[in-house]
């Protein structure tokens, strides 16, 4: 066997093209060989063994791609190390092979490093309480620095030099740098500001009008925030945003338990009278306001009294009134609602009067943040207060309608006729 090989090389000297041609593909071969090794048996046999722990069995290892990214290094290394065993190769080759091996494996690495950060991220995630300190910015920002630093370790493996020249002159590009990073540097800023203040988190609602964002946090990044909106559209807006605008978190609500209503009832201004003896004793058979409109009564008897004869004149008196006698109805049917939470502010007020009626606005809060059941318990309450309108003898105000304007046409003719 040593005669052949000694006569194969002995004929080879003969012919340096094809010995050189002869010993690259040896080493492109032995590369590969190693490289199927690898891959193939050990890195099958990693991935069995991982199986049977909580790291390899939700597959998130595979996925990654980290240990098939380290695996590569074997090839770069063999060839790194056995291009100066192939005979005639120029030393420029040599150098050149061995020096862009040198970056790829720089690359390599910086890849699988990146892997193992976005796999603790994957990990944290799965937390309970991730959502409410989220770590993808300073991931990220990791991830920037770890490919700025391999960008200059593999431009000195290429151009053959230490990495100290390159950052020896970094100083002079320092403000191109930070005129190159500067959307980098304020998102990193206003990330550690929306972290440590904990401004937004991950499932929150919140709403950015001045950019169409309305809905639930899904996603924060470095760069970005991500909400997907009630449409199902998503809004991506820079996270620098978040700093300098203003916007509404909806959180407060949410964790609180309850809803605000804060709606009104515009009422027709001349239907509101005073209320007869008949009309009184026709409400007092509401349970609600059996007792209202005793202690009122009583009230109100007292005060006359001390008139004297003035009292004989109706003007003198204090009376009971068919809308302060609806404010007590609403009053007291929201204290019985079920829907409605008794531990926080019930406000039943008047507002200033417009053109458009009387408001007479309900604030109130449900005991509930789910948004269908808040609706619900809102249009239930709005449809029993319009309902029940009519039995204190008050209108609800609206514009006109062709509807109203078809009623009053016969009698409009009528009289033009007269």
């Amino acid at each position: 066997m040593s005669d052949f090989y000694n006569n194969a090389q002995n004929w080879l000297e003969n012919y340096p093209e094809l010995y050189s041609l002869t010993g690259l593909t040896l080493l492109i071969i032995a590369a590969w060989l190693a490289n199927w090794m690898v891959k193939r048996v050990l890195l099958r046999g990693l991935y069995r063994a991982l199986k049977a722990t909580p790291i390899g069995q939700d597959g998130t290892l595979r996925d990654s791609r980290i240990t098939a990214r380290l695996a590569n290094i074997v090839p770069a290394l063999i060839i790194s190390a056995g291009i100066t065993l192939v005979p005639h190769l120029p030393g420029a080759v040599v150098t050149a092979t061995r020096n862009v091996c040198s970056a790829f494996i720089v690359l390599t690495i910086a890849l699988a490093i990146s892997g193992v950060l976005t796999l603790l991220n994957s990990a944290y995630e799965k937390r309970p309480n991730a959502h409410l300190k989220p770590i993808k910015g300073y991931v990220q920002v990791v991830k920037i620095l770890l490919f700025a630093i391999a960008a200059i370790l593999m431009v000195a493996s290429l151009i053959d030099r230490s990495p100290l020249i390159l950052l020896s002159g970094l100083g002079a590009m320092a403000a191109v740098l930070m005129l190159i990073f500067q959307d980098t540097l304020l998102s990193l800023v206003a990330s550690v500001q929306i972290s440590s203040s904990d401004i937004i988190r991950v499932g929150d609602w919140v709403e950015m009008p001045q950019l169409n964002a309305d809905g639930d946090v899904i996603d924060i990044a470095l760069h970005t925030v991500k909400v997907q909106n009630w449409d199902k559209t998503i809004t991506t807006i820079p996270t620098k945003r978040f700093i300098s605008d203003p916007f509404k978190n909806w959180r407060g609500m949410q964790e609180c338990g309850g809803r605000r209503i804060k709606r009104s009832l515009f009422l027709d201004q001349t239907s509101i009278t005073f209320l007869s003896p008949d009309e009184i004793a026709h409400l007092q058979r509401f349970l609600l306001l059996g007792n209202y409109l005793r202690n009122k009564q009583s009230e109100l008897h007292s005060w006359n009294a001390e008139l004297a004869e003035a009292s004989q004149e109706p003007a003198n008196t204090r009376r009971v009134t068919n809308i302060g006698t609806f404010r007590a109805y609403v009053e007291h049917y929201l204290r019985q609602h079920a829907g409605i939470n008794q531990e926080m502010t019930q406000l039943v007020r008047q507002l200033s009067p417009t053109p458009d009626g009387l408001p007479l606005e309900l604030y109130c809060f449900t005991n509930t943040t789910a948004w269908s059941r808040y609706e619900a318990i809102q249009s239930d309450l709005f449809d029993h207060l319009l309902a029940i309108l009519p039995e204190f003898g008050l209108r609800v105000f609206q514009h006109p309608s062709g509807a109203d304007m078809r009623e009053l046409k016969p009698s409009l003719l009528a009289t033009a006729q007269h």
